[in-house]
C-alpha cells in the first residue's frame, strides 16, 4: 500500500473478457464467429476468432473465469469489477485505465464487418464493467481499423455515449496498412476533435505481421522482440512519416514495451533527421520535440532504468502501468516494486509518473480519484 497522500493511476491495466461478452453482447448474426475456446492441430488450447486461430499456447492470456492455463488462474478482477476494486485497494491504486486481452487479437480478423461487430460488443461490455465505479474504472475504446469510417463512428460513440477516455490500436499493419498510412488521417482528426489519446499496445499474433515472427517460433522470444520493436517502428511512423506534424493536437501513448528504449530512439531519430533531412521532408523540427510535445510512454513495475529515461527524455513523458491481471504482471506488489525503482528520482517526479502524467493524458481529475480516501 502506498502513502495515502500519493495518488496512483494505472495507465494500462487489462480486463479478461468472459465468454458472456461473445454470447450476450455480440449481435446475433456474428455470434457463430465470435471468440471461442478450441484445441489446435496438436491438441493444445487455443482461441479461435472467425475461422482462424487468434491465440495459442503461451499467447493464450486468458480463457475467462471458467478455465486456467499453464498453472495460471485468471484473477476475478479481470472480469468482475467488484473484485477489481478490491484488488485496486490492495495495491493502493486509485484509477485503472482498461485495455482488452482477447480484444488485443481482433486486429487479426480479416472480415471488416465481423471486426466491427466484435469491437462494438467489447466496448458495450466494458462500459457495463466500468459502470460500478466510473471514477476508478476507465474505459478505452477498441476500434475496427479495417474500416476507418466505422472506427470513427465507434470512437465518437465510445467517448460521447460510453464515457471512454481514448482509443486503442496495435502498432502492426492492419490489412497491409502501416500505422502512418494516410487513410488514418481522418481518424487522427476525429481523436483530435474529441480530445482523446490514441494508445498503441502490442500483442503476440499468429497471423498479423509482427517483428521477430519471421525468424522465431518461440512465443517467449517473440514477446521479447515484438513489444519494444513494434513500438519503435510505430513511433517512427508517427514522428518521421509526418503524422504528428500534420496533426499537432494528436496525443499518442506507447504501452507495455518498457520505457528504456525511448532515450536511444529519440537520439537516433534526431541524428538521422540531422543527417538525412532531405529524405524526411515531412519532419520540420527534431523528432524528439514532436515526441515531447505529443507523446508518452509507460514504465513497467520495477523498471530500474526509469531514472535514466527521466534524465535523458524527460519527466513529463512517463506514465505507470501494471499490466494486471496478465500472467506476467506482478500482483500484489506492483506499486511497491515501482516505488523502489522510483526512489532515485525526486518526489515531485514520482508523483508525475504515478498519477499526474496519466491524468493529463486521459483527462482525469486526480483530486476526484483520491476523494474516496
Amino acid at each position: 500500500m502506498t502513502d495515502a497522500r500519493l495518488p496512483v493511476i494505472d495507465a494500462d491495466g487489462h480486463v479478461t473478457e468472459p465468454p458472456t461478452v461473445w454470447t450476450e453482447y455480440v449481435e446475433e448474426a456474428y455470434r457463430g464467429r465470435a471468440p471461442r475456446f478450441a484445441l489446435d492441430e496438436h491438441g493444445y488450447p487455443c482461441q479461435v476468432v472467425g475461422d482462424r486461430i487468434a491465440m495459442r499456447d503461451a499467447m493464450l492470456l486468458t480463457l475467462g473465469p471458467e478455465r486456467s492455463f499453464a498453472g495460471y488462474t485468471p484473477r476475478a478482477g479481470g472480469f468482475d469489477p467488484a473484485a477489481r476494486l478490491a484488488d485496486l485497494d490492495t495495491e493502493g491504486i486509485d484509477v485503472a485505465v482498461l485495455y482488452p486481452s482477447i480484444g488485443l487479437y481482433f486486429s487479426d480478423v480479416d472480415d471488416a464487418k465481423l471486426q466491427a461487430a466484435l469491437c462494438r460488443a467489447y466496448n458495450r461490455w466494458l462500459a457495463d464493467y466500468c459502470r460500478l465505479a466510473p471514477a476508478r474504472l476507465v474505459g478505452v475504446a477498441l476500434l475496427p481499423l479495417l474500416d476507418v469510417d466505422e472506427s470513427m463512428r465507434e470512437l465518437e460513440h465510445a467517448v460521447e455515449r460510453l464515457g471512454f477516455r481514448g482509443a486503442f490500436m496495435r502498432p502492426n499493419p492492419y490489412g497491409g496498412r502501416p500505422i502512418h498510412h494516410p487513410v488514418y488521417d481522418r481518424l487522427w482528426n476525429c481523436a483530435e476533435s474529441l480530445g482523446v489519446p490514441i494508445a498503441v499496445h502490442e500483442g503476440l499474433s499468429d497471423t498479423m505481421p509482427t517483428l521477430g515472427r519471421d525468424r522465431f517460433d518461440n512465443a517467449a522470444i517473440r514477446h521479447v522482440l515484438s513489444h519494444p520493436f513494434e513500438q519503435m517502428a510505430a513511433c517512427a511512423g508517427f514522428v518521421l512519416a509526418g503524422v504528428l506534424e500534420r496533426h499537432p493536437k494528436l496525443r499518442v501513448v506507447f504501452l507495455e514495451s518498457g520505457c528504456g528504449w525511448l532515450p536511444y530512439w529519440l537520439e537516433r531519430m534526431d541524428e538521422h533527421w540531422e543527417t538525412w533531412r532531405a529524405l524526411l521532408p515531412l519532419v520540420r523540427q527534431p523528432p524528439s520535440e514532436y515526441f515531447r510535445r505529443q507523446c508518452m510512454i509507460s514504465m513497467d513495475p520495477g523498471e530500474a532504468i526509469v531514472e535514466a529515461v527521466v534524465r535523458h527524455a524527460g519527466e513529463d513523458l512517463i506514465v505507470w502501468a501494471s499490466d494486471y491481471p496478465h500472467p506476467d504482471a506482478t500482483f500484489p506488489g506492483a506499486v511497491t516494486k515501482t516505488l523502489a525503482a522510483l526512489e532515485p528520482v525526486p518526489a515531485s517526479v514520482r508523483r508525475k509518473i504515478l498519477a499526474d502524467n496519466a491524468a493529463r493524458l486521459y483527462g482525469l481529475d486526480v483530486g476526484a480519484a483520491t476523494a474516496r480516501r
